[in-house]
């Protein structure tokens, strides 16, 4: 298993930026991926972005051009840089992880408001 703790969410004004973090309890070297998903209110949860250990990412088509999804192996976290952000992105982000056992690792999330 593995804890994982969000950071970084917010109010912040469209067109504004936010920087989440998560940081993990066990080395990410054992995570095969980890990623950003998000919930908005009376919706699903969706991917937003994610990387794997290679170092690969993808993100969803909304969010391309303004997130960018890093990791800190030092420091077993990752990041999700948020640019120009819209009322649309305003949700709870949540971090998840992939582990080598085969095992997912959730978040208790973090919110996410974008005012008009």
């Amino acid at each position: 298993q593995v804890l994982l703790v969000e950071s970084g969410g917010g109010l912040v004004q469209a067109g504004g930026s936010l920087r989440l973090s998560c940081a993990a309890s066990r080395n990410i070297f054992s995570i095969n991926a980890m990623g950003w998903y998000r919930q908005a209110p009376g919706k699903q949860r969706d991917l937003v972005a994610r990387i794997t250990s290679g170092g690969s990412t993808n993100y969803v088509g909304s969010v391309k051009g303004r997130f960018t999804i890093s990791i800190d192996n030092a420091k077993n976290t990752v990041y999700l840089q948020m640019n120009n952000l819209k009322p649309e992105d305003t949700a709870v982000y949540y971090c998840n992880a992939e582990l080598s056992t085969g095992g997912i690792g959730w978040g208790k999330g973090t919110l996410v408001t974008v005012s008009s």
